[in-house]
């Protein structure tokens, strides 16, 4: 292909990604498959954090010095609602990507699908005192919940910008937690804690979490992958009854996780819509 032919089909890209938020029935999770699904989500992640100076819970949880990492479930890290009803997490990003127009892009569309199926609203920052600051740094990582002030989410140039990844790590800074770790994943996987490397069995330890009445989600872009921090590999978490069943997938929110935003977070008009959406299907 000459340069010419490159330059033209680079443009095209471009403009397809950025017009796609604005299309009725699109679905932003079609379009950025850029891995095989035998490469799961976790593995990616794993591999980029793999050498991250951060002290990391669950493999991309950043641990505050201020707070215990994992004790969001009491809504007080959660982001204000406004008087308007939208939830707005400010945000900036780093003049790493700025060069980069494709991976702006793909951050644009992964913040996208909250604003349109959600009442939560990434908004550039302008004076805001707590932000979240979206950089190029040693892995795919974030807080949970809003700390207060600046908040890091590590997107990583050469790992981390895919629309999957992006969106997880945008989760945990809305306060969720990793699917395997809910207060009732005994009822629906099985943790083989055999398969798993030694030093690290503290990163599937169960939370107490609020699972906000909403089922248990194979699917949710939350999930770990089957075999994630595997010392033999074989699987670390199987699923049950049904072992076959995928987990770890890349492509982004499940249906289930965008409900729970719109149920942790109190958007009645779109959790009731989501909710009509789905019992169409």
């Amino acid at each position: 292909m000459d340069l010419r032919a490159s330059i033209s089909l680079l443009v095209l890209l471009l403009g397809l990604s950025k017009a796609l938020p604005l299309t009725a029935d699109g679905d932003e999770n079609d379009f950025f498959l850029e891995e095989p699904d035998s490469v799961d989500l976790t593995t990616q992640i794993l591999a980029s954090n793999n050498a991250s100076s951060e002290f990391l819970i669950e493999g991309d949880i950043v641990v505050p010095k201020t707070r215990n990492a994992m004790a969001c479930w009491n809504n007080y890290c959660l982001w204000k609602k406004s008087a308007n009803g939208k939830v707005e997490v400010p945000y900036i990003v780093s003049p790493d990507f700025s060069p980069y127009e494709y991976d702006m892009t793909k951050i644009e569309i992964a913040m996208a699908t909250f604003s349109r199926k959600t009442c939560v609203q990434f908004v550039p920052r302008s004076t805001q005192g707590d932000y979240i600051s979206i950089e190029n740094k040693d892995g795919c990582y974030s807080y949970l919940g809003r700390t207060g002030g600046k908040q890091v989410v590590s997107l990583n140039r050469y790992g981390c910008v895919h629309h999957g990844i992006i969106q997880h790590e945008l989760l945990h800074a809305l306060g969720f937690h990793h699917e395997q770790t809910r207060s009732d994943r005994d009822q629906h996987v099985r943790i083989n804690w055999e398969n798993i490397r030694s030093g690290v069995g503290y990163n599937f330890q169960k939370q107490y979490t609020n699972n906000l009445n909403t089922q248990y989600d194979y699917s949710s872009v939350m999930h770990y992958g089957s075999k994630a921090f595997s010392t033999n590999g074989r699987e670390t978490i199987t699923p049950i009854p049904n072992p076959n069943a995928q987990i770890g997938q890349r492509r982004g929110m499940s249906t289930i996780d965008i409900q729970r935003i719109n149920k942790l977070y109190g958007c009645c008009e779109y959790d009731l819509m989501y909710n009509m959406e789905y019992l169409k299907l």
